[in-house]
């Protein structure tokens, strides 16, 4: 079983390592992540500077770009072998609702799907690293499990897995949830530099604003670790219908001659 594994909060984060020291116990385990810090980078990808790998004093290579960087170049040529699982973690703070559109987290784990491969985007929902090890642990049994029952030769998936900063012993069992939703941004944040020009901010993320039963922020506010399957597909299925309708009207008032 070979893992390839990355992050978005940089390869020297207490997550990754927590994660490698687990995970390298049952399969073997390649870390290829950020040099930085690259939260909320979703699925970028750099395309007009080049791409640096080292490798650090532990073995871990990282790189200087996104998280998605690092998974698409251990893909096309860095590792050379197909990995059977990316697992992208474990981050600092949650991934839920609407975080999953920026989380560099999930893109890196995105990124792994995108080439045909299960992944696994995991995230503590606290920040700060409390019971690192009991996500770490938790973390080894879900992929040990889904080796057991051949999961991870099948068609590629892609989970969104947030954990609760909780003793092992203390965590409920694996919840199967979909995404709630979460309120607009806090507002921006201006200050003044020295030079007296204006610098901005983003805002923190907006409270839940769905997070009623079945979601990913009902189950882990009470105690169980959520499990999120993905998808890439961006298209509103639901109203297909409707804008075909409105495109044919479009189409139809674009053809005739214009009236002056």
């Amino acid at each position: 079983m070979k893992i390839l594994l990355s992050n978005d909060d940089g390869y020297q984060a207490p997550g990754i390592v927590a994660l490698y020291d687990a995970l390298k116990t049952i399969a073997e385990v390649e870390v290829v992540a950020p040099e930085h810090n690259n939260s909320a980078k979703s699925n970028a990808l750099t395309l007009h500077s080049p791409l640096y790998v080292h490798q650090a004093a532990n073995g871990f290579r990282y790189v200087n770009g996104t998280p998605a960087d690092c998974v698409h170049i251990a893909l096309t040529g860095l590792l050379g072998y197909r990995p059977h699982l990316v697992v992208s973690g474990i981050n600092n703070g949650a991934n839920m609702g609407d975080d999953t559109i920026y989380s560099g987290t999930v893109g890196a784990a995105m990124e792994g799907y995108l080439f045909g491969i299960p992944a696994m985007a995991i995230s503590q929902v606290d920040k700060g690293w409390g019971e690192i090890e009991a996500a770490a642990h938790k973390t080894r049994e879900i992929v040990a499990q889904m080796m057991a029952q051949n999961l991870v030769a099948e068609a590629p998936w892609l989970l969104n897995i947030n954990i609760p900063n909780m003793p092992l012993q203390a965590l409920r069992p694996l919840k199967l949830c979909r995404l709630g939703r979460r309120h607009a941004a806090e507002r921006v944040i201006v200050q003044e530099n020295p030079r007296g020009e204006a610098m901005y901010w983003i805002g923190g993320s907006g409270a839940a604003k769905d997070d009623a039963e079945g979601t990913d922020f009902h189950a882990t506010a009470h105690g169980h670790v959520s499990v999120t399957p993905l998808k890439v597909d961006l298209t509103d299925h639901d109203n297909l219908g409707h804008w075909a309708q409105t495109a044919s009207r479009l189409a139809a008032a674009g053809s005739e001659p214009s009236q002056r």
